[in-house]
């Protein structure tokens, strides 16, 4: 059987989806909530939510040897999310997500000691060091963000760490199994997180604005986000979701702009590093392909 072609329906619902993550940072400064909890009851509430639908799907019951890697897995992407959105509120929406394509880089380096049929890549290094120069510069012309900008490169890390281990893990079960395991990870890393960064082993109750967005980061950030990701994946190809993932922080700094004004507006120099960082992770693919072929 000869595998569905991609739609022009499919490219929209990708961009929709880079979207919607990319204004997850917008929706941790919003929340009034310290960024420990909002992680806590984003986790908790998405792992019920995948829970539910799971039940639909067969049931979430699964071996040991199959449950722990992905609760284990889930608990790196809590401690992303909970270090991402302390970077936004330590600095600005925008200092937050020029950070997570260095993603990248990370991923570079790790996956060869995770994967060890994986040698290190002098292309995917000489981007790396330009990446490092474009971050420099952010240091320079935006110090004053240094706090949340280095917290957001640890963020990265942690990105890094879970899309390396997610990729050695084979799964055949419905997405919302998977996610309802990877969530519950989250939620146990975040809980284990919230004494060290707050005061008692319980998140704050939220107001009725923190509410609200906590709705919208579940629904439709979290759950309807994923869930279209993994329609997307049957059709499209890996090397197109990977360009359209890198404008995650494009429409995030845009749609900042948009929601908090003149507060996200930063240095020339700024733009000019988060520039060069974003239009590496793009380009990358295509000096890959061009190398190969050579």
């Amino acid at each position: 059987m000869n595998a569905p072609s991609t739609t022009f329906r499919d490219y929209v619902l990708m961009h929709a989806v880079v979207a919607a993550w990319g204004f997850t940072a917008i929706l941790g400064k919003w929340v009034t909530l310290p960024p420990v909890d909002v992680v806590v009851w984003r986790t908790g509430l998405a792992t019920l939510v995948f829970a539910f639908l799971a039940a639909r799907h067969g049931g979430l019951r699964l071996a040991w040897r199959e449950s722990w890697p992905l609760a284990g897995v889930g608990a790196l992407l809590g401690v992303h999310w909970v270090l991402f959105f302390l970077s936004a509120r330590l600095s600005t929406a925008s200092v937050c997500l020029a950070a997570m394509p260095t993603a990248m880089l990370w991923c570079s380096i790790i996956e060869p000691v995770i994967d060890g049929s994986r040698r290190w890549r002098p292309l995917e290094l000489a981007v790396g060091l330009v990446m490092v120069g474009a971050v420099w510069l952010i240091y320079q012309v935006e110090f004053r963000h240094w706090q949340g900008f280095t917290v957001a490169i640890a963020a990265a890390v942690f990105a890094a760490l879970f899309a390396t281990s997610t990729k050695q893990q084979v799964s055949h079960r419905h997405w919302s199994v998977i996610g309802t395991y990877q969530m519950g990870g989250s939620f146990v890393a975040a809980l284990l997180c919230r004494p060290i960064l707050e005061k008692g082993p319980l998140p704050s109750l939220p107001d009725a604005r923190s509410a609200l967005g906590l709705a919208f980061l579940v629904l439709v950030c979290t759950v309807a986000a994923y869930a279209g990701f993994m329609k997307a994946l049957r059709t499209m190809s890996v090397f197109s979701m990977n360009v359209i993932y890198n404008l995650e922080p494009v429409y995030g700094i845009l749609l900042a702009m948009l929601v908090f004004g003149s507060s996200e507006f930063m240095s020339p120099g700024f733009y000019v590093g988060a520039g060069v960082i974003i239009s590496s992770v793009l380009i990358l693919p295509w000096l890959r392909g061009w190398v190969e072929r050579r």
